[in-house]
């Protein structure tokens, strides 16, 4: 009897030296980033015209803004609670894997050209500065314009 209880004993405490060893291990960064697919859909690309896709930012872009939603900084409804749940390391993790996430810019919106004539040169004027490329450019380390839904950016303007 006393054998039984000491072999239950040793293997519930190997159990829950494992276990307490698996939980501490650092989730992966897609795992991390699959948190994010919710609203910025799989892989950064949204699906949805009020969020921005957030596949092939830039690494610096991401930690910085995170970091600002962290701190109070950068203001927003949802994105400043989401972010105080993560480490520094976990948002440098999540940061590395929407870098190398292709932006998927397949989305149906409706244009009118006039308008986009007219918004080529608002952005050469007020936005090339720090959206090179038309929007487009990840090595300014600004942001991604081009492709996002229309709808974001109208909201993101007005904020």
């Amino acid at each position: 009897m006393n054998y039984k209880k000491s072999l239950q004993g040793v293997l519930v405490a190997c159990g829950l030296a494992v276990g307490g060893v698996a939980m501490a291990a650092t989730p992966s960064a897609a795992m991390l980033s699959n948190t994010c697919a919710g609203c910025h859909g799989t892989n950064g690309n949204s699906h949805g015209p009020a969020t921005p896709t957030i596949a092939g930012i830039s690494s610096e872009y991401m930690i910085e803004t995170m970091q600002a939603y962290k701190d109070g900084s950068r203001p927003s409804t949802i994105m400043t609670r989401i972010a105080k749940g993560y480490t520094d390391e976990e948002i440098k993790a999540m940061a590395g894997f929407f870098a190398k996430q292709k932006f998927d810019r397949n989305m149906d919106q409706n244009t009118d050209s006039k308008l986009a004539k007219k918004g080529a040169k608002l952005h050469k004027k007020y936005c090339e500065k720090c959206h090179e490329d038309g929007g487009r450019s990840t090595e300014d380390d600004a942001g991604i314009l081009a492709g996002q839904w229309m709808p974001y950016l109208n909201y993101t303007l007005a904020d």
